[in-house]
């Protein structure tokens, strides 16, 4: 295609535009409407997956060490774990660490704790995390199975709704998006077949003088991207304004560490791209199903 013609193509797209007030807004506020939904539903997802990532990474495995292991049998357990498949780091806690660690989590009622400071009751433990969340379940199998190992603790009926559930979250939200997008499609392709009907018979005129179909296509698809691009603007707008505020909510009242929302930069760089480029999408394929049957003379 000639740059001219390309040109020529754009000035077109914008003229139709501006040619058609009404219709033009109808269909930019159908795309909008859409588009809206799509955005807080997506901003929605991407949270909700980091927040299961989160708790995914947090997932651990305690293997509790028998109280009559000496030293060699600790270090050799250390490095019999680390050699399991799938085994990302295993470090290593003093039972006096647990202690600490109990003492700790416990606020003020810890501290009856303290007086085991000088016969701790507790294990050495060895810490283990997984290179990836869903094979704990599998690495602690293995672990259980060695020697100077007495116990171990991973939460197991709570690792594996965890996992099922983000699984299952993830499968609907993917899916409830992608149907938001189709009704998105849907719409703007019923809208702008409206405003194609009104110039029928000019298409059906350049037709007859030898126009070609792609001749006829391009300034529907420059249309339909403007239409589509205009559309997320108002949409990308009212989400990240609401986005920026509740992240301060979130962070100034949640104290759980894993429910933490995506940062504001470059979050609203990332689903500004991802709501603009469904919006183009959108209006190119709109226009694409509109204009076919239109091109039959």
């Amino acid at each position: 295609m000639k740059f001219r013609t390309f040109m020529r193509h754009i000035r077109e797209g914008f003229k139709n535009i501006s040619r058609n007030g009404w219709m033009t807004m109808a269909s930019i506020g159908a795309v909008t409407t859409t588009l809206i939904l799509v955005a807080a539903f997506l901003a929605l997802m991407l949270n909700l997956n980091q927040m299961a990532d989160n708790i995914e990474r947090d997932v651990q495995i305690d293997a509790m060490i028998t109280q009559t292991a000496n030293q060699e049998d600790i270090q050799a357990l250390g490095e019999a774990i680390k050699k399991i498949d799938g085994v990302d780091s295993a470090v290593f806690s003093s039972k006096d660490d647990e202690l600490k660690k109990l003492i700790d989590s416990m606020g003020e009622e810890g501290q009856a704790w303290e007086m085991f400071e000088q016969d701790n009751p507790l294990n050495h433990v060895y810490i283990v995390k997984t290179k990836d969340p869903e094979d704990t379940a599998a690495v602690a199998e293995k672990i259980e199975q060695m020697d100077a190992v007495q116990e171990v603790v991973y939460g197991q009926d709570v690792v594996k709704r965890l996992f099922e559930f983000n699984k299952y979250a993830r499968t609907i939200g993917l899916v409830l998006i992608i149907g938001l997008v189709f009704t998105a499609i849907f719409l703007i392709s019923n809208t702008i077949k409206i405003t194609i009907m009104a110039r029928s018979k000019e298409i059906g005129i350049m037709k007859l003088v030898g126009a070609t179909n792609g001749f006829i296509r391009w300034p529907f698809f420059v249309e339909g991207l403007l239409l589509g691009v205009l559309g997320s603007i108002l949409p990308i707008v009212i989400v990240l304004t609401g986005y920026y505020y509740l992240q301060d909510i979130v962070s100034q009242q949640t104290t759980y560490k894993f429910i933490k929302i995506l940062p504001y930069s470059p979050f609203a760089f990332q689903l500004s791209g991802i709501v603009l480029a469904i919006g183009a999408v959108i209006g190119v394929w709109g226009s694409v199903m509109s204009v076919r049957k239109f091109l039959k003379v």
